[in-house]
């Protein structure tokens, strides 16, 4: 691939823009504003704690060094030269409330950040680490804290080209359909947290067949990304095409819940950035299972090349390594079996966030967990013999979105 194709590729979901010419312009802004709130303020002890890891530990500090290096010297523009630059940033992020852009919307402004080093060849590694990446969940803590806060709801307002209720985002967004209050301040909203994880109205959002145990719906708004049957119990998800490696998405200590699904089948679907961001339950039954892993944050896999969208050509690699939710239900139709519903975190925050509990019967539709802020990737997973069909067909790309709670796949 040549740097003008990965510079163009686009770009999944509209969590960044098309345009690398407006991510350096971003990048660069970015970075003389953080550099003057680092003049006159300390940083948040999170980044500062980050830092010092970076700073004490040479692995990491070498690769974060040259990852930084090789991007700059394949001539991308990042707003910083050095790890001390770049933590100046990511703290002037720790209170910054994403605007609306019609044409240029930066939803996920550390991932641009971090866009290039991430996939440089030291920046792989980097971003593969336990360490860091533990480190990084407390720094998106504290972003998240700040976004589920009353200060965050800057652009929460009418105000054109920067405000979510503007008319430019009312018409990308379909705030009629949206449950909120145009005549309270914020429209009613709490925090930019509360206005991310907004709900439809009643009635906004119909079950396909909710009586019919043989029709699987969609657990989140989506656009469809992938199909594969006869998934294994292991396998080489680094490679190109990333196949699926149960054992691995649902974790080694959860090894005979991962046996079940051998020889089944797998859709998954990704959330844009405009898009709801809940989870529904795809059947009717009884929660098996419900937990949460931690994982990476910002790790591209190296087979696809060098992805300007930074985790979009990574979506199946991530549902093995990412920080991630698992809820299994066990069907009201022995058919039907246990349906695997894993909810993978894509970059910035992300936190998953699970609502139902093993033990509690659910109905198809049924609220079962949510994404806070950031990109998101979504997986099915089915024991072997239970698929007739899936609805969504090749080619997938370009796919609007699917309707939550509407028909995505039929059981025998």
């Amino acid at each position: 691939m040549t740097d003008k194709e990965a510079a163009e590729r686009r770009r999944l979901g509209g969590w960044l823009p098309n345009s690398e010419e407006h991510l350096a312009r971003y990048r660069t802004d970015l970075a003389e504003k953080a550099r003057a709130r680092a003049a006159h303020a300390p940083r948040t002890a999170a980044v500062e704690q980050l830092a010092a890891l970076l700073d004490g530990d040479p692995v990491l500090r070498m690769n974060m060094t040259r990852a930084i290096n090789q991007a700059r010297d394949e001539g991308y523009v990042l707003g910083y030269s050095s790890i001390g630059e770049l933590m100046d940033i990511v703290d002037y992020l720790m209170t910054y409330a994403p605007p609306f852009s019609e044409t240029s919307l930066i939803h996920c402004p550390l991932n641009a950040v971090l866009d290039w080093p991430m996939c440089m060849p030291s920046g792989y590694a980097l971003f593969r680490d336990a360490a860091f990446n533990q480190q990084i969940k407390q720094v998106l803590n504290c972003w998240c804290a700040f976004l589920s806060g009353p200060h965050s709801r800057e652009h929460l307002n009418t105000s054109s080209p920067n405000g979510w209720f503007s008319p430019e985002a009312d018409r990308k967004i379909g705030f009629s359909q949206f449950v909120c209050e145009p005549d309270k301040p914020y429209w009613g909203f709490l925090s930019w947290n509360d206005f991310f994880t907004r709900r439809f109205r009643d009635g906004a959002r119909p079950v396909d067949q909710p009586d019919n145990d043989k029709i699987i719906v969609s657990p989140c708004e989506a656009a469809r990304y992938n199909i594969q049957t006869d998934v294994k119990l292991t396998d080489s998800f680094w490679i190109k095409a990333q196949p699926y490696s149960l054992l691995d998405m649902f974790s080694a200590s959860q090894r005979e819940l991962a046996q079940r699904f051998v020889g089944g089948s797998i859709y998954q679907c990704y959330l844009s950035a405009f898009d709801y961001h809940r989870w529904h339950a795809p059947i009717n039954g009884v929660i098996k299972k419900a937990y949460a892993l931690d994982g990476t944050y910002y790790s591209d896999t190296d087979a696809e090349g060098r992805d300007a969208g930074g985790l979009n050509d990574s979506q199946g690699y991530i549902t093995a390594l990412a920080a991630r939710a698992v809820i299994v239900i066990e069907s009201d139709d022995p058919a039907v079996g246990q349906v695997g519903c894993v909810f993978v975190g894509m970059a910035d925050v992300s936190s998953c966030i699970i609502e139902a509990l093993p033990g509690q019967r659910v109905a198809k539709g049924d609220e079962i967990g949510y994404f806070q802020y950031g990109g998101s990737t979504c997986c099915l997973v089915f024991e072997p013999g239970v698929m007739r069909g899936f609805v969504p067909q090749p080619p997938f790309d370009n796919a609007p979105a699917i309707k939550v709670k509407t028909h995505v796949a039929t059981a025998r």
